[in-house]
């Protein structure tokens, strides 16, 4: 059985990462986990003022934002009715991220899914704050859905290696397993700084070769193109469903997020992106 975390602050953004999340497990056995969590700074003067004088601020807000929750499962419950699927709310008081990483721990997380959208700052286009944080500091592979996307089966599957690394095994179970599951078809897209075939990606394209053996694969190389571009130009012209990438450091989120700056464009992802991490 699976335990998918869907972090949730009730938008319409966090609403279409959970419905992408229902459809995309709908044949899988998962315990869904949908978190809220709350800052100080949302307690307002209403929240004093309407509290019972035996009650506390923080139970007056978590008991609000439970109702909430228990309403938003309800109504998934009668718009998706699945047997494979049950569902636990969770409400926390902390550090977004903290309450994440307490989440995955107590909970035992197999893969988070969220949205996209969310922040207005250049460097956080692509992802949103919250999104972008738990990429950055959350050893959890991770599903990022584009804001407004809709559940479309993953027949094709890019998975994408950036100029300095190297394909490696570990932390690939999340993608192996999506293949698997949906049959689909894998794009697998070097991203070079130039023509040149070191060694390295001799023995990379030689490992990988025999490891998707069983699988459907092409390779593909783009040569001297910032990353977002690269990424984004390919997902069109190919018709991805899905794309793919290990970070093992903050060098390739950075390329791809910020990449489209030479061109002055704002390249957000088009389609569901699986972060996975390796130690690496």
């Amino acid at each position: 059985m699976k335990n998918i975390l869907l972090p949730t602050d009730f938008s319409d953004n966090s609403r279409n990462a959970i419905e992408y999340a229902l459809l995309f497990f709908k044949n899988q056995t998962c315990t869904f986990h949908l978190l809220n969590v709350q800052k100080a700074s949302s307690y307002t003067t209403d929240d004093l003022m309407t509290s019972p004088s035996d009650t506390s601020i923080h139970q007056s807000v978590i008991s609000g934002v439970k109702q909430k929750l228990n309403h938003m499962v309800e109504k998934l419950i009668k718009e998706h009715p699945n047997n494979n699927h049950t569902f636990q709310i969770i409400t926390d008081y902390d550090i977004f991220v903290d309450a994440i990483r307490q989440t995955i721990k107590s909970k035992n997380i197999d893969i988070i899914v969220m949205g996209t959208n969310g922040a207005t700052g250049a460097s956080e286009v692509v992802f949103g704050s919250n999104t972008l944080n738990v990429i950055r500091k959350i050893d959890c592979p991770l599903i990022a859905i584009p804001e407004g996307y809709k559940f479309k089966t993953p027949k094709s599957i890019l998975y994408a290696i950036d100029y300095w690394d190297h394909f490696n095994e570990e932390g690939i179970t999340p993608l192996m397993n999506a293949i698997e599951y949906y049959k689909s078809t894998l794009r697998i897209l070097k991203i070079k700084e130039d023509d040149t075939v070191t060694i390295g990606d001799f023995d990379d394209k030689k490992r990988m070769k025999a490891f998707f053996k069983e699988i459907n694969h092409t390779f593909h190389s783009i040569i001297n193109v910032p990353t977002a571009l690269a990424i984004n130009s390919f997902v069109q012209i190919m018709e991805v469903d899905m794309t793919a990438m290990f970070i093992k450091r903050e060098t390739f989120l950075d390329r791809y997020i910020k990449g489209s700056e030479t061109s002055k464009i704002s390249y957000g992802t088009r389609v569901p992106l699986l972060i996975m991490h390796s130690s690496e």
